[in-house]
């Protein structure tokens, strides 16, 4: 029978693995509680029993978009199903009530909220109830990630109907959660139910944010034309990480609830419809999305817990096919998720809270199997033949750079931690290990310190990064409103020699923060559907020679193509952004592409326009948030010619810029990449003589320098010689 069901309503020949025995306990009318991984097959383990019941199923669903989103996929399969919630009118609420009497309705979705008012009881105590399912069950358990008051009442299903079956269901929960939802719905000898935690399809790979927008181009450009989501932790990080991508040519849109309902409809629909690839979004985007061909999700920031990271991720590869999690993490979020922990309602829920945001940070900071970790967590093991190695994280493929000595290194830090009297932050505590003059150090006296210096080779942000290791790993600990260092238990082992910690070698921040400002452009005399075509011409330049679109043509290349609408290759010569390199590239494709258009639409071509580009009015820059900070936009797309050490000549003809300008780029590239050899650039002789001026007229006017050489040499040559000498220096220990 139940076979029979899904092959009728849903297509499905078979079960996945425990649908069937989750069903069965449906049927029978056994209480249950089902723990399947995201993209399980959860629903459908209520969804079909619902079908070969006599009476109305009765769904808990917490989110008024997923129950909408649910009942509509079930209508689609020809199913009666329908909701109740604040969202619907009286009129709407009635004609749904009279369908429930009339028993033409088979599963009904409403909220706890609404399931536990009194008014509500007392009308389903008149219907023929087929089973109770709560969905999103972890809500009920205050150790639980997403502790929600209202699921706590749902224990009144039991007092108020003794004889049928209750059913819960999650993605995520521990096994005390598994023990607190039994205990809170009152389930009476009920089956439990647990899949494998494991998805040996992802690859996982945790790294410190340390060059925001680049880091996030990284994982783009491997996933050029797949799908993938982006999460944020804020609405005001979506906004802002969508904008940036957009400005570099990747077309994005954003999801978070400060949207407009009908825009986040058509958001979420455009991605699934596969209108366009790539969604930024905060966690209120994809629960009940079943989108199978998700081949990335990548965390900008920290998630709160690893429940929320298990099922965030587990968004990616549903299809079985191998897919990528990237998380980018910072200690200001662990922070700001602690921040949060008081507005919880009890110590119960704010220690569960506590210590999941702690096994968070483990994770993102250890340097363990991160499949290893995951299941640890869950209370399961990875199967023996993963035993040495999983083969699907950075910590297993061998991606990260580990500290060879980091016993050593971990004893020095406790041991500044307690000789500063484990009263400073990690801030102050990297100074002195760096060996800083900041007025704090010396005012505590702790340039006297055994400790002071001790790291002074290394960076004071790198240094920072392997403190909140030792956090992570539980070697430190955070404490009281100012987040002083203390030393654990295990740090004290450590120190005695112990304990050993794996220590990441992190990837070295940029200092000077470049702010990438919004790029306004005019789209007056624009013909919008051909740059639409233009652009999906560039995309197919673009994928053919494997690189991002915007080094094909800016989109301000585009819109002036759009506007001018040339037909012959002396016209294509005047659009903004065609050099000769290009002109010989692409203006054959593209004006055959454009002259087939003005046929086609009967319009002229060849459009006389200013030389000079027309502006709108001009609007105030934004700059992106300092989450967002690192290299300009423009100057992305060069760093790889860099890179190849290709000079800055050569990247000028390449990317149709003036040297002037590539020059400029070639020191945002030695500033993100803490460059500190200018030879592949500047000839080493002359190298030399620039910096010896530069220490005698200081770093910070190029003019005196430039003056010195009496114009034998240019800005282009001082400049990546100035900026290495920079990084040398911030790297070097201070006198």
């Amino acid at each position: 029978m139940l076979l029979e069901t899904l092959q009728r309503y849903w297509g499905y020949d078979g079960f996945r693995p425990l649908q069937e025995q989750a069903m069965q306990c449906a049927l029978n009318g056994r209480d249950s509680l089902v723990i399947m991984p995201t993209g399980g097959g959860k629903s459908l383990c209520f969804q079909a029993p619902a079908m070969c019941l006599p009476g109305i199923a009765i769904v808990v669903s917490p989110l008024i978009s997923l129950m909408k989103d649910q009942v509509d996929a079930l209508k689609t399969c020809g199913i009666a199903a329908e909701f109740i919630n604040s969202s619907m009118s009286a009129e709407d609420r009635l004609r749904v009530a009279t369908e429930i009497r009339a028993e033409r309705i088979k599963l009904l979705y409403v909220s706890p909220e609404r399931l536990v008012q009194d008014k509500t009881i007392d009308f389903l105590k008149g219907l023929k109830i087929s089973l109770f399912a709560i969905d999103e069950a972890h809500c009920v358990s205050e150790w639980g990630h997403d502790f929600r008051v209202e699921y706590r009442q749902l224990r009144v299903l039991r007092t108020s109907f003794p004889e049928i079956g209750i059913h819960a269901y999650t993605a995520t929960a521990t096994e005390r959660v598994r023990e607190d939802i039994v205990a809170s719905l009152e389930l009476r000898d009920p089956e439990l139910l647990v899949g494998s935690f494991d998805r040996p399809n992802l690859i996982y790979k945790a790294e410190r944010r340390s060059k925001g927008l680049a880091q996030v181009g990284e994982v783009l450009d491997r996933h050029r034309g797949e799908s993938g989501i982006i999460y944020c932790t804020t609405r005001n990080d979506v906004d802002k990480l969508h904008q940036a991508l957009n400005e570099l040519g990747m077309k994005t849109l954003p999801y978070h609830a400060g949207l407009p309902d009908h825009e986040r409809r058509k958001n979420q629909e455009a991605f699934i419809e596969e209108r366009v690839d790539i969604i930024v979004a905060t966690v209120a985007f994809g629960m009940g999305i079943d989108k199978s061909n998700v081949r990335f999700v990548l965390h900008y920031g920290m998630p709160k817990s690893l429940e929320n990271y298990q099922q965030e991720s587990g968004r990616a590869g549903r299809d079985g096919l191998e897919a990528d999690c990237t998380l980018l993490y910072s200690g200001a979020e662990f922070i700001r998720w602690k921040s949060t922990l008081d507005e919880l309602p009890s110590d119960g829920a704010r220690q569960a809270a506590t210590q999941s945001l702690e096994a968070m940070s483990r994770f993102c900071t250890g340097a363990i199997c991160r499949h290893r970790v995951l299941v640890n967590y869950f209370g399961q093991d990875l199967p023996s033949g993963q035993a040495e190695s999983c083969g699907a994280c950075d910590v297993c493929l061998g991606q990260l750079d580990l500290v060879p000595d980091p016993m050593v290194l971990a004893q020095k830090i406790l041991s500044s931690v307690v000789r500063q009297g484990e009263r400073f932050a990690m801030t102050h505590t990297a100074r002195v290990l760096k060996g800083s003059k900041e007025k704090y150090v010396l005012q505590f006296g702790h340039d006297k310190l055994s400790t002071y210096g001790l790291l002074a080779a290394e960076d004071q942000k790198t240094i920072c990064d392997w403190i909140e290791q030792l956090v992570g790993q539980g070697f430190l600990k955070k404490a009281g409103d100012y987040h002083d260092l203390k030393v654990t238990p295990e740090g004290w082992a450590l120190l005695k020699g112990n304990a050993t910690p794996r220590l990441i070698q992190p990837a070295t921040a940029t200092k000077t923060k470049t702010q990438a400002a919004v790029i306004e452009d005019s789209w007056e005399g624009v013909d919008k559907p051909l740059f639409e075509l233009l652009r999906d011409l560039r995309r197919t330049k673009a994928d053919e020679l494997a690189v991002p679109a915007y080094i094909v043509f800016t989109d301000t290349a585009l819109r002036d193509m759009a506007r001018r609408r040339p037909v012959t290759l002396d016209g294509f010569r005047h659009v903004k952004g065609v050099g000769e390199k290009k002109l010989a590239d692409f203006g054959e494709i593209f004006i055959t592409c454009i002259a087939e258009y003005c046929r086609e639409h009967n319009i002229a071509s060849d459009i006389l326009v200013p030389d000079a580009p027309i502006k709108s009015a001009p609007k105030p820059a934004r700059p992106l948030s300092d989450s967002l900070d690192g290299p300009s936009a423009s100057a992305i797309g060069s760093f790889r010619f860099f890179r190849e050490r290709k000079s800055v000549a050569e990247v000028a003809a390449i990317m149709n810029r003036a040297v002037s300008t590539v020059g400029g780029y070639l020191t945002e590239f030695i500033r993100h990449e803490q460059i500190t050899d200018p030879t592949p650039w500047v000839e080493a002789t002359l190298v030399k003589q620039i910096e010896d001026a530069a220490l005698e007229e200081g770093l910070d006017r190029l003019r005196p320098i430039f003056d010195r050489f009496t114009g034998a040499v240019s800005y282009e040559q001082i400049r990546p010689v100035i900026e290495c000498l920079r990084v040398r220096m911030q790297s070097t220990p201070e006198p």
